[in-house]
């Protein structure tokens, strides 16, 4: 019993007990619905790991700093891999893992108030290739190479975190591995800790991220730097590769400062405080926009259009991330069609002819016209039409309010989501905005219609 306390006091504390959750398990996307979680907003994480490559075992603990958005009993994070603690302002927290093993709930030994800043710590041990979620099986390992690339999901075979774009957080990542191997992540080479027997890599990026374009590699990398414009540049080569692949590799990723200088010219300047690329010889199968740093496969010294595809979603896809993965378009189709800007500005076919070379060769029964390209479903979230209808719409656009607005409503889309998410919706209303045009029925068209557009000035197509 609690001498002297009021009737009223009562009443107020059991009202605070009542309103407390336990954290949702999902941030609310239909698509991955276990994706992200409820009650809390990630500001950092601390990815302390060592990768042994020999056996593929990973084994660490991160630092979360996060604020609960509710009052909360509970929690979760978005992890696959084996926990042995957790602590909450230094106090050990009670855990499981439960939905097939991706949430780990977290109890604290006391509820957490709605805005309230904690730091939570999570210790693990594992082998991140034994683990799928979403039918993805993500860990790319040789014994002597590691990349963690993939997307939509990566970061819960490596670290805890709140895995949904809409929230972002600054990242720094140290990875100790065995002497005389290199590592590279995100961001700035912050240095190098060399013990007897292994090496640790600390890299950390200024400006906050999304979880799936936090990556790390591991394994033996020949390394190139400089500076271009005064923006600091860093790419690597996997020496894993071919004599041949690495000189064509190398001669690829040092594209990468001339390519940011050539998109600045249409989109502005880059958001980013560094930039540059790393080509594994694991053979993804793909590329990926990983936060100023992306990843490659070999694909030779001439594929610039590439690097300029992966290089545009700098500003769409990092700095501007989706709302929702409905929105993939505006990662996709944006970096699709700054590849047809590039050839254009440099001698290669306009985007008027990419349009119509596109428009006119696939037939209106193709499975092509029937994706809903704002709003695909998760089974065709990377479909072609994704990206390649995207495009067309943007190039639609463009010669449906000319080509002098239609850059003002890049650079006004740009300008207004800076460092944020954004959505099909917004940017409809920047376009119907900036052009002063009812864009209604083209958009409906493009983007809402599973059918191929009518060729009508309406739809940017006379």
């Amino acid at each position: 019993m609690t001498v002297g306390l009021t009737s009223a006091t009562a009443t107020a504390e059991s009202a605070a007990t009542a309103e407390r959750i336990d954290g949702a398990s999902g941030i609310g996307d239909p698509y991955w619905p276990l994706d992200g979680n409820g009650g809390i907003d990630v500001s950092s994480y601390a990815i302390s790991n060592r990768y042994a490559l020999a056996t593929k075992r990973l084994s660490g603990r991160t630092t979360v700093e996060l604020t609960a958005t509710s009052a909360l009993t509970s929690f979760s994070l978005d992890f696959l891999l084996r926990v042995s603690k957790v602590t909450v302002d230094g106090r050990e927290a009670a855990f499981d893992k439960a939905d097939g093993g991706h949430e780990l709930r977290i109890t604290p030994a006391t509820a957490l108030a709605a805005g309230s800043e904690h730091t939570v710590v999570v210790t693990y041990a594992d082998h991140p290739a034994k683990y799928s979620y979403a039918g993805e099986s993500n860990w790319r390992a040789s014994r002597s190479e590691v990349v963690a690339m993939s997307e939509p999901h990566m970061a819960p075979w490596w670290f805890p975190s709140n895995d949904h774009p809409l929230d972002k957080a600054i990242v720094d990542v140290r990875i100790r591995v065995p002497m005389g191997r290199e590592v590279i992540s995100n961001g700035e080479l912050k240095g190098r800790k060399v013990g007897r027997r292994s090496t640790t890599w600390h890299w950390r990026a200024d400006e906050p991220m999304v979880p799936y374009l936090a990556f790390f590699a591991a394994g033996d990398f020949t390394i190139a730097q400089g500076t271009h414009q005064g923006l600091p540049w860093l790419v690597a080569v996997s020496q894993g590769l071919s004599a041949t692949e690495q000189r064509a590799s190398m001669r690829l990723m040092k594209k990468t400062p001339t390519v940011i200088a050539g998109l600045e010219k249409d989109l502005g300047d880059y958001p980013f405080s560094v930039v540059g690329g790393l080509t594994t010889s694991l053979d993804p199968g793909f590329a990926l926009e990983n936060q100023t740093r992306p990843t490659y496969p070999a694909v030779g010294g001439s594929y610039t259009s590439l690097v300029v595809h992966e290089l545009a979603h700098q500003w769409f896809g990092d700095d501007i991330a989706v709302q929702g993965w409905r929105d993939i378009w505006l990662n996709e189709g944006f970096a699709s069609f700054m590849e047809w800007r590039w050839a254009e500005n440099r001698g290669g076919r306009s985007g008027e002819e990419t349009l119509r070379g596109y428009y006119e060769s696939t037939d209106a029964q193709s499975d092509f016209w029937k994706v809903t390209v704002a709003d695909p479903g998760a089974a065709k979230v990377f479909d072609s039409a994704v990206y390649d209808r995207g495009a067309m719409t943007l190039q639609a656009l463009r010669n449906r309010v000319g080509d002098q607005v239609f850059w003002k409503i890049i650079r006004t889309w740009i300008q207004e989501q800076r460092g944020g998410n954004g959505s099909t919706e917004e940017f409809e209303e920047v376009a119907g905005r900036v052009s002063g045009a009812d864009l209604s029925s083209f958009f409906t068209a493009w983007l809402r219609t599973p059918s191929k557009p009518a060729k009508t000035a309406d739809n940017g197509l006379s």
